[in-house]
């Protein structure tokens, strides 16, 4: 593919997150063209055939999503949706805006088609995003799902935790169509620690009673958990989704393992710390989104994330118990019409299975 040879001879020799920056920018002003964006998404998006997808109370036009981290102040909705996503997650917004970690903090490993990122959830902050995608709700666009992922200002003390993830969802209350408690990248401290189901049920609870308390239609609430936890803490995370009414669960969020990597070891200790996404975290990603259908049945909605490149892969997910699937890397390594060929790959496999996307 000529997206491939261009990636492996060029864009691998680019800062990562320089050359984010750039292509992010060149759909954008793509997308602003007239006609491009509706135009874009026929060819791109699923196709009218497709069967929609029915989860959270909302209705997706398909599967296929973008994982939080790409769009993290809901700059590029149109592009994105032009390009074929089904629906987008912006974020991690904090509610304070903050410069994330010093630079670089975004590394490719090409040879185990992963990202690495240590980003620190850079981000221009609750108030600010939400400006925009007050914004973007005012325009008329075509139908697309928006999603929110909100995480915890660096700068805020564990104690104030919640009242932090309380104002980002107050915020949102009336903007997202479903918002996601972020409690599981490895980039900011302590953040991890908010899983262990003492802490997350009080977080939970403030969040859900924040978002009731803004009036208007119910909010979706998920919860991102991370690959790492150990079976018997996945088990508690579904056990308290259920407890609490959730409406789902993202399975999972990057890895600090470093296990089975094809890079060389000096590769990946040039690269150093952060959360690893992409292929490599695909088999452990599928256990615990197995794990917690197996645990919650069919209480929950799940949504797939990590290390889906094919549509074979987001099948087998969605045979594992997930409703949606996201990627984010796939992306970045399948191009532009990468989402397109996601689309149709699974719109085959749906009809060849004698499936149903309802």
């Amino acid at each position: 593919m000529v997206y491939d040879v261009v990636f492996r001879s060029l864009l691998r020799r680019l800062d990562a997150e320089g050359a984010h920056r750039a292509a992010f920018a060149a759909l954008n002003r793509a997308a602003a063209l007239p006609g491009a964006e509706g135009g874009a998404r026929r060819v791109l998006g699923p196709s009218a055939t497709a069967r929609p997808v029915r989860a959270l109370g909302l209705d997706f036009p398909g599967r296929l999503g973008l994982a939080a981290g790409f769009d993290k102040n809901a700059e590029g909705l149109p592009a994105l949706a032009a390009l074929g996503f089904s629906f987008v997650e912006v974020g991690t917004v904090t509610a304070q805006p903050q410069p994330g970690n010093p630079r670089p903090r975004l590394f490719r490993l090409v040879d185990d088609r992963a990202l690495v990122n240590r980003m620190g959830f850079n981000n221009d902050g609750a108030e600010v995003v939400a400006a925009r995608l007050r914004r973007f709700r005012l325009i008329e666009h075509p139908p697309m799902v928006v999603g929110v992922n909100i995480g915890k200002t660096k700068a805020v003390p564990d104690e104030e935790a919640i009242d932090d993830y309380v104002t980002s969802a107050r915020l949102f209350a009336t903007l997202a169509d479903y918002l996601v408690v972020n409690v599981s990248s490895p980039n900011t401290p302590g953040l991890r620690d908010l899983q262990a189901v003492d802490r997350l049920r009080p977080l939970l609870v403030a969040v859900r009673e924040a978002l009731d308390g803004a009036g208007g239609a119910e909010v979706p609430l998920l919860v991102k958990i991370a690959p790492d936890l150990a079976d018997d803490d996945v088990d508690a995370v579904a056990d308290l989704a259920i407890e609490l009414g959730l409406h789902g669960i993202i399975a999972t969020n990057t890895t600090i393992s470093r296990e089975g990597l094809r890079s060389s070891q000096e590769t990946i200790e040039a690269v150093g710390a952060g959360g690893l996404s992409g292929a490599p975290l695909a088999a452990r990603s599928t256990e615990v989104l197995r794990r917690l259908r197996e645990r919650a049945g069919a209480g929950l909605t799940l949504v797939a994330a990590g290390g889906i490149e094919t549509p074979r892969q987001a099948w087998e997910r969605v045979a594992a118990g997930a409703t949606l699937v996201q990627a984010y890397s796939g992306f970045i390594y399948g191009g532009p019409l990468w989402p397109r060929r996601m689309n149709r790959g699974l719109e085959r496999l749906t009809r060849s299975r004698g499936g149903s996307d309802a």
